[in-house]
């Protein structure tokens, strides 16, 4: 075989219409900071990275909505009023990305948002008679509910509140009466710091997890696999709900939440390469990027070129793509 000429390559595709989401609050997080990750993402390049790669890229600046009030929990929720308002703000402008025809990516802010996302994906789905795939990377379950929740921070409840469980200020964001979200449609990867209750929730759910285990066992290939799968020739939406406190905190300090023992570089490349090879991406949250916890902005240009991977760009040219 004889040596390769290029180092990079595009993958040739239909030109991707993109619609950056700034969402500028902490308002569900534990930690101030997130709320600065939309701009920090801005700093580190996104939108022309992403245009590089052929894609058409829309931002849409920054959502605007009411102040973290930092108080305390109240019957096991903090700042429920207002993060009701960001949610419905997110839902709004993500369900108008997916109406106008463009892939609404959603730079967070913490994780409480996808609520917000999540349950507007699934209504469009609703009514375009899509089935909807839901990729979770996290090195947490998220799946609390305020009876179980040892803190009351919203961004540990996305996942049980998508799936009907919770308060009805959060539930009712599907405005469909059902659950947003079916926990068949979710796969949950990367997780490694799961509350003892949130186990049992998950279990009883039976959500699709791969835990950080089973990607030293199996492989993040076969996990990957595996969560795709069904994907092949079907009329799925796939979503990616991407917090970046799945990744190892050695090469993604930036974030309020660090979990050690994450996927590494390699791996969440492999991550984002087979998502790209799926051709089905359909809608992405990017949220828990913590400027104020980070090292000369590292984690946003991480994150930054993993997207590229995630949109089209490789190494060489693939035959099976």
């Amino acid at each position: 075989m004889g040596p390769m000429s290029m180092n990079t390559h595009t993958t040739p595709q239909t030109a991707r219409a993109l619609r950056l989401i700034g969402v500028p609050t902490d308002i569900g997080a534990s930690r101030l900071g997130s709320a600065m990750g939309p701009d920090a993402l801005r700093v580190a390049g996104l939108g022309p990275a992403l245009r590089q790669l052929g894609c058409q890229v829309s931002d849409i600046g920054n959502l605007a909505g009411p102040p973290n009030p930092q108080t305390p929990p109240e019957q096991g929720l903090r700042h429920l009023a207002p993060a009701r308002a960001w949610m419905d703000a997110v839902h709004q402008a993500v369900g108008q990305a997916l109406d106008d025809g463009e892939l609404p990516l959603m730079l967070g802010g913490d994780h409480s948002l996808a609520m917000g996302s999540i349950s507007a994906v699934a209504a469009h789905c609703r009514r375009r008679g899509l089935a909807l795939r839901v990729i979770w990377l996290d090195a947490h379950a998220d799946c609390n509910t305020p009876d179980i929740s040892p803190s009351g921070n919203l961004h540990g409840m996305p996942v049980a509140s998508l799936c009907g469980l919770g308060p009805a200020a959060l539930t009712a964001l599907s405005q469909g009466g059902d659950p947003a979200l079916a926990a068949a449609s979710l796969c949950q990867i990367g997780l490694r710091s799961v509350d003892d209750q949130e186990k049992r929730l998950l279990h009883s759910l039976g959500v699709e997890v791969y835990d950080m285990r089973a990607i030293d066992e199996l492989g993040m290939r076969e996990v990957m696999r595996r969560a795709l799968e069904d994907l092949e020739g079907s009329d799925t939406h796939l979503h990616l709900s991407f917090d970046v406190d799945y990744l190892d905190p050695d090469i993604a300090p930036g974030t309020g939440t660090p979990v050690r023992g994450g996927p590494s570089y390699r791996e969440a490349q492999l991550c984002m390469e087979m998502l790209a090879d799926t051709g089905r991406l359909g809608s992405m949250d990017l949220v828990e990027l913590n400027p104020a916890l980070d090292v000369r902005n590292q984690t946003a240009e991480l994150v930054v070129d993993l997207l590229e991977s995630l949109f089209g760009k490789s190494t060489l040219v693939r035959a099976d793509r």
